[in-house]
């Protein structure tokens, strides 16, 4: 099990937003919970600020400036809104285990939407670029 859930959501959002986190604990599968917490509780559009200005943060906190991804970000959180709206679950480890293709394959459905490699692209990095193959449903 990932160190990320021995914390609780509210644990887990305080420890983020006042760069407590331990960066060693941020998996991929904490950086799609983190977003599901957002997303529930705030709303995509807060989520997305939020989401982007503490993964910028943090980034920057343990000198890892180029690990931030705008567009990676941007399409994480359009991707995790999408899923959450079709589920009936309450807490992320049902909904995760319900969407597990979100552990698995996030880099396949985000190729969904992008026809170039958004993970490496320097561009990609600092701005945010919308999809090019299917819009994201709003």
């Amino acid at each position: 099990m990932e160190r990320h859930w021995k914390i609780s959501d509210t644990e887990f959002e305080e420890q983020f937003s006042t760069n407590k986190y331990r960066p060693l604990w941020f998996t991929h599968e904490a950086h799609l919970r983190l977003a599901w917490i957002y997303i529930t509780k705030y709303g995509k559009e807060i989520a997305l600020k939020k989401y982007s200005k503490q993964l910028q943060d943090f980034a920057n906190k343990y000198n890892a400036e180029g690990k931030y991804n705008a567009t990676v970000t941007f399409a994480s959180i359009q991707i995790m809104d999408a899923f959450i709206q079709k589920s009936d679950t309450y807490d992320f480890q049902d909904f995760i285990n319900e969407f597990s293709q979100l552990k698995s394959n996030f880099k396949e459905i985000i190729s969904t939407y992008y026809s170039g490699d958004v993970f490496t692209s320097k561009e990609a990095k600092q701005q945010v670029l919308q999809p090019d193959l299917k819009p994201f449903h709003e």
